[in-house]
Order: structure tokens, then C-alpha cells, then sequence
């Protein structure tokens, strides 16, 4: 005790000495110093003095400016001379909280939006905080920052949903107060309203008040109202100032609170409405693309964070939430159950190979099941998937979820954009326009199809894997093979023409009778790449059919006779595909469907329209490009 006392009167005797030496250099009078410092003559007059109370952080802070001093030096000096003292303002106790540079702000409820591992492995990894992109609301909040720092007592309460940034912007906020000396205190224990409504008469000037999810103070039923009022006498007393209050709530909350009740009906927020009266602003759910610029130019400048949040969240601009709620993603993932685990990687999978945004539930149980081990699998309930399906959609921060349920919007075509035209007595009808083409699509080819076949959208719930789990299944599991409950499953409940094709595409070089047979049914569900791809296995392509004239001296003729070679093969081409849906049908046990495609595949008008069609399809070449390439 007697060494820290030494301690603190020698940090006392030197920060006195180079605050006069300070005023020395300046030749001012103390007078002029308390005018510039806007502080009274006496406070000047202790705080150079020998034998006087430890001066302020804010006198400090105000000398220090004028003096010319370094404050921060200043205001070490002067902690450690309150230290022995108990004190950390001149005035009195230093009441509740801390220095603001001494706060670890995720210890203030800052969401981690990652982490890199240290020198350690079985260290704990250091939590990051991505760089950080100013926007409307931090105007706003610098404003009342800045009022607080000349001396006037301010609160501002962000409103916005989850994970939109509100609780990192009042810290970036304060920042400049830390190098004012200022405190912080975050009232949280045993419980939030009991720590507030118990020490908010013993804030001291010069402190900030930390009411993060200020509804467990504002809303608490028992004392929300008194905590209010504390804040409200807190904020007008001038003798207690100046302190900086800050809060943050979800729109919910604020509403709830603000609402005016009919005449005669009791108000339980009266206080708290009074209070947050024309101290609230509201923080946009997105980044606007200013934000989004000035993100990308810190990405570009190697903030990993930023970077990675922005390849999923760029184009909706959710950044906040993709960075809050990753960790949690991931982590969910990696400690979920078997089951929920198998379901998530059944729904990484199939993202990966091409399936769309919308997985249907029958799917994803079914293909579940492989993934998960004998063990696994002998200890399953009557209602693990439902169990796993509740859990996976259980939100984290920034209302995501690791599987969330979803519906597809529905498909809207412009007035300018009448429906497909079907076929007639085996013709091709034509739009009324006159300069209108043929209208054409394979699914006018298809009769009517039995359930045997899956033609039709998917039945029950679609869910939708969360986007950071998406990309994190595509990076870890880029070289593995589903196992075959997962062909299985999308050959028995998928129906989309593309997920069916894609996912063939990519059993091509992994199953190669699951990938015939995904694309005999996306052939079949009106995929026309599909139904060229299973034809050519019976045709030479078209490039091979039509060779390669070189033999003419001049090439109009040249290019002539490539064009009505490359018309002729595509023609063949599409008897043959016609020919080739006809014995999917068959094969598929729909022997009338099959006999009318083949009387199809006889008819000139329809083999036209199929040929215009091969030519459209995305794996053939188009005329121009074949031509470009025989040059």
C-alpha cells in the first residue's frame, strides 16, 4: 500500500510539473488558461497546485489541448494518481465502469464476424472485427459524440433489426472519448435492470452509458419505468454532466414503446417514451452502394472479413448480417447432430452440382440417409427428420438460418409475352403478328406424363440452404462424391429440367448410369441440351456430319454450301431426337405417348421446329460460329 501511494504521488508531482511547464512555455496567466480551457479559475489554480486534489480527466484533457500537451501521457499520469486515491475525477468517486480503452468490445455484445488462429494451436483463436464503413446513421451519432466531448449530455438509441450493425457503430463512435479519458460502463450484473436502476445515480461526468438491447432495461416490467426516469434526471442535471447514452433496440421493441394509447387505457411506457422522444435513429437493413463501394475498396486493400462477406452478400447487401451471423453458421454446423449434419450436407451437395436455390424436403430426407454412419443410422427416431429440420431452422444472428423453409415466387410473364403456342394436328401454329417466329418448346412435345414420371413442380416443403454454408460446402467438399441415397433421392423427388441436367452434367464423370439416367429424365421433363446429348450418343455431332469445305474459290459459295450442310444435319438431328424422346416414353411404360413423337418424328413441320430448337441449345454451335471457325 505504501509503495502504490509513492506511486501515485510521484505520477501526481510529474503530471503537475508538465502541465506548469507547459503553461511556462505558453506565457499565459492562469486566468488566460481557465478562459481557453473554459474552466473556472479555481479549477485551474488545484490543478497546479502542490497538495491539491487529483484535477478531472476532463481539466486534464482541457489543459493538456491548450498547453499543447500529449493527452494521452497525461491521462496515465493522472490514472495513476487516482488509483491510490480512489477517485477518478478530482470531484469525487469515479463511479461505475471503466476506460474506454480498456474494454474488449466484444465484451460490450460486438457479434464476431471471424477469427484467425495464433502462434498456439491449442490457443483460443483471436476474434477479429472486419473493417468498419461508415453510413447515414454514424452522421448522426458523431453529432451527439461531439456535443458529449464540449460538455453537453446527449443519448442516442439506434433502431434496426438484428445483426444490422447498430451495437458496432456506437463503438466506433466513442472512439475519439477514449482519448478524452472518458469512461464506460455497461450495466449487466446480477442482471441488467437490477445493475442500472441500482448504480444509474452514481455515473460521474465524463462517462458513457452502455445500454445495448436496451429493452432489458427500458422493458423491463417491474422497473423499466424507474430505469427511464434515472436516465431522463441523468441526462437533464447539468451538475452530472456530461454523459453519453447510448442504446440500441429492435424496431419491435421501439414501436411497442412509442405507441400512443387511447385516453383512459394504463400506459406502461410513459417514461420510456418521453425518453426516447427525439433520440432515436433508425439503421438501414442494407448497405447502399456507397456503402458497397467503399466495403469493396477495403476488401481490395486485404480485409479478409470484408472480402468474404461480400462474395455472398454483395448483390443483396445484407454485409452486417453475413459477417455476424458466419460464425455462428458454421459453428452450428460443425457441432450439430448426425442427422441435422447429413441433412446440411445433403443440401451442400446438391447446391454444389447445379440443383437450385429451392430443395425440396422429401429430397433431403431421403438423400440423408447415406450420409450418415451404421452407428448413426441404427440409433435413428420415428421423427429425427422432423427433429432435424426444426433445429436447422432455428435462426442465428442476422435472422439466418442453417436451413431455412421457402417458397418460389411464382413465374409472372409480361403482357408482351403470350404462353407458348402447342401444336396442332402435328403443325407448328403462328403468333398472329406476321413478323412473329414460331413459337416453340420441347414440353409442347410431351403428352400428358403419369406421375411415374416427376414431370410436374415438386410437392411439399422447399427449403433453402443458408449462403455461407453454400460456400462453405463447396470449398470442403468440392472433391467428394455423394454417396447413393443422394442419386437416388434426386432421381425420385427432383422435376426440374435443369437441376436434373446439371446434376447428370456432373455425375458424368463420378456415376456414369446415375448421370444416363438423370439425363433420360431431364430429357423427358422437357430439357432440350438433355435430349441432344442422349441423341448424339446415336448421331455423330453436328461438326463432325457437316466436315469441313475448304474446296471452294470463293467463299460466299463456301459459306452457302456450309449452311445448307449445317441445316440438313440439324434437320437429321432433330428426327432423331424426336425418335429418341419417343423411346424414353416407351421405356418409361407411356407406349401412346412414344407411337405419337415417332409420327412426330415423320412430320416435317415438327422436325423444323425440333431443329430450330437443337440449334438454340446451349451445347451446339451456332451457325456463325461454326462458319468463324472453318475460316
Amino acid at each position: 500500500m505504501h509503495d502504490e501511494q509513492t506511486k501515485a504521488d510521484a505520477a501526481l508531482t510529474e503530471l503537475r510539473k508538465q502541465l506548469t511547464d507547459g503553461l511556462a512555455r505558453t506565457r499565459l496567466t492562469k486566468t488566460q488558461l481557465a478562459t481557453r480551457a473554459r474552466k473556472g479559475r479555481t479549477t485551474v489554480q488545484q490543478a497546479l497546485q502542490d497538495g491539491g486534489p487529483v484535477p478531472s480527466a476532463e481539466t486534464v484533457v482541457a489543459l493538456a489541448q491548450v498547453l499543447n500537451l500529449p493527452v494521452e501521457q497525461l491521462m496515465e499520469l493522472r490514472r495513476t494518481a487516482a488509483e491510490a486515491t480512489g477517485t477518478a475525477t478530482g470531484e469525487g468517486s469515479p463511479g461505475p465502469g471503466k476506460p474506454i480503452g480498456e474494454w474488449d468490445p466484444h465484451d460490450l455484445e460486438l457479434h464476431p464476424a471471424g477469427s484467425i488462429p495464433i502462434r498456439h494451436e491449442s490457443a483460443v483463436p483471436e476474434r477479429m472485427l472486419p473493417g468498419y464503413v461508415l453510413r447515414a446513421h454514424d452522421e448522426i451519432l458523431g453529432a451527439a459524440v461531439l456535443d458529449a466531448a464540449q460538455g453537453r449530455s446527449r443519448m442516442v438509441v439506434l433502431i434496426g433489426s438484428s445483426s444490422t450493425g447498430k451495437t458496432r457503430a456506437c463503438w466506433e463512435a466513442v472512439q475519439p472519448l477514449s482519448a478524452q479519458g472518458w469512461r464506460l460502463w455497461h450495466p449487466f450484473d446480477p442482471t441488467r435492470a437490477h445493475a442500472a436502476l441500482k448504480d444509474l445515480e452514481h455515473v460521474a461526468p465524463h462517462t458513457v452509458v452502455w445500454l445495448n438491447e436496451a429493452q432489458h432495461y427500458l422493458g423491463d416490467p417491474r422497473v423499466g419505468e424507474q430505469i427511464a426516469a434515472a436516465v431522463r434526471t441523468l441526462l437533464t442535471r447539468s451538475e452530472r454532466g456530461p454523459v453519453l447514452v447510448l442504446g440500441t433496440l429492435w424496431p419491435e421493441y421501439a414501436n411497442e414503446y412509442t405507441a400512443l394509447l387511447p385516453p383512459g387505457t394504463p400506459d406502461p411506457h410513459s417514461q420510456v417514451r418521453e425518453l426516447l422522444a427525439g433520440r432515436t435513429v433508425t439503421v438501414p437493413e442494407t448497405f447502399d452502394e456507397a456503402a458497397l463501394h467503399t466495403a469493396a475498396s477495403l476488401a481490395e486493400g486485404g480485409d479478409r472479413l470484408l472480402s468474404d462477406a461480400l462474395t455472398r452478400a454483395r448483390f443483396h447487401g445484407r454485409v452486417t448480417q453475413d459477417l455476424a451471423g458466419a460464425p455462428e453458421l458454421e459453428r452450428r454446423y460443425e457441432l450439430g447432430t448426425p442427422t441435422a449434419r447429413a441433412v446440411l450436407e445433403a443440401a451442400m451437395d446438391a447446391r454444389r452440382l447445379g440443383v437450385g436455390l429451392h430443395l425440396p424436403q422429401a429430397f433431403l430426407i431421403d438423400a440423408a440417409i447415406d450420409y450418415l454412419s451404421d452407428q448413426d443410422y441404427d440409433e435413428l427416431t420415428e421423427d429425427w427428420a422432423e427433429a432435424a429440420f426444426a433445429d436447422l431452422s432455428h435462426p442465428v444472428h442476422g435472422k439466418q438460418a442453417p436451413l431455412r423453409r421457402t417458397r418460389p415466387r411464382p413465374q409472372r410473364r409480361p403482357p408482351s409475352r403470350p404462353e407458348p403456342t402447342p401444336l396442332q394436328d402435328g403443325k407448328v401454329l403462328l403468333h398472329p403478328c406476321p413478323m412473329a417466329r414460331p413459337m416453340f418448346r420441347l414440353a409442347d412435345y410431351l403428352p400428358a406424363a403419369g406421375p411415374a414420371l416427376h414431370l410436374g413442380p415438386a410437392a411439399g416443403p422447399v427449403f433453402r440452404l443458408a449462403d455461407y454454408l453454400e460456400q462453405h460446402g463447396r470449398s470442403a467438399r468440392g472433391a467428394l462424391c455423394p454417396p447413393a441415397s443422394f442419386w437416388y433421392a434426386a432421381r425420385t423427388h427432383l422435376a426440374n429440367p435443369e437441376d436434373l441436367n446439371n446434376l447428370a452434367e456432373a455425375a458424368h464423370s463420378l456415376r456414369l448410369e446415375w448421370a444416363h439416367s438423370l439425363r433420360q429424365l431431364a430429357a423427358l421433363a422437357g430439357h432440350t441440351g438433355a435430349l441432344v446429348l442422349l441423341t448424339t450418343r446415336r448421331v455423330k455431332p453436328i461438326d463432325q456430319v457437316i466436315g469441313v469445305e475448304r474446296s471452294h474459290d470463293d467463299p460466299k459459295l463456301a459459306l452457302a454450301a456450309m449452311a445448307e450442310k449445317l441445316i440438313k444435319a440439324r434437320h437429321r438431328l432433330a428426327g432423331e431426337a424426336l425418335t429418341t424422346l419417343a423411346m424414353l416414353h416407351e421405356g418409361a411404360g407411356d407406349l401412346h405417348a412414344g407411337e405419337i413423337l415417332r409420327q412426330k418424328a415423320g412430320d416435317p413441320a415438327a422436325v423444323e421446329a425440333m431443329a430450330g430448337e437443337i440449334a438454340r441449345a446451349e451445347r451446339f454451335q451456332t451457325t456463325e460460329s461454326i462458319i468463324n471457325n472453318i475460316r
